[in-house]
């Protein structure tokens, strides 16, 4: 977890410092209006999707950053602004993601993600009075090529999932997960290569 030191002479913006994945605060007007924009994207999203689910991945393209060929989200979704949320070619997204994206998570091709995963690139200080002032700051999740993540898996932020892995429904994953192995679990642990 990053040390939480903040540098009062930083000229960026709370959006800029956001983006880069260090401390801010998302009160900031800037943050507030993507976070909106985000909020009404996945609502017309989810009304789409009841009326036409292929039809709805229309609206996916512009809110998420990238969404590959033959990709298919289902409804719900829940994102903290779409923009830095990247989805491969031809990958599955089960009902209720929830991908905080803060900073940027990838999602590589061919993969399958089950219902209920939550994909978390914020922290926040472990000392109490910056986290009462609302500082915060995030880390970016990678999801390799043709991974399957089951269902109600939550997935902490900085952490790299190899391609190929497997990672059993209902685990925490805390650490990074190598290639081509079955990680299961809370916290998540390697019991098997594949």
């Amino acid at each position: 977890m990053k040390r939480f030191e903040i540098d009062e002479n930083d000229p960026r913006t709370p959006f800029e410092r956001m983006t880069a994945g260090d401390w801010y605060i998302a009160d900031d007007p800037e943050i507030q209006r993507a976070f909106r924009r985000a909020l009404a994207e996945t609502a017309r999203f989810e009304r789409a999707y009841a009326e036409d689910p292929d039809g709805a991945q229309e609206i996916l393209h512009g809110l998420l950053g990238t969404l590959g060929r033959g990709a298919h989200v289902r409804a719900p979704l829940r994102v903290d602004y779409g923009t830095r949320l990247h989805i491969g070619e031809g990958t599955f997204v089960n009902y209720a993601l929830t991908a905080l994206d803060v900073v940027e998570i990838r999602i590589g091709s061919h993969c399958q993600l089950g219902p209920n995963i939550q994909l978390l690139t914020p922290i926040h200080p472990l000392e109490l009075e910056p986290r009462r002032e609302g500082w915060e700051a995030a880390e970016p999740i990678i999801v390799g090529d043709d991974v399957w993540i089951g269902g109600g898996v939550t997935v902490l932020p900085g952490v790299s999932i190899g391609d190929g892995a497997v990672i059993g429904a209902g685990s925490v994953v805390t650490k990074d997960v190598s290639a081509r192995s079955l990680a299961v679990g809370s916290p998540a642990r390697v019991i098997r290569e594949l």
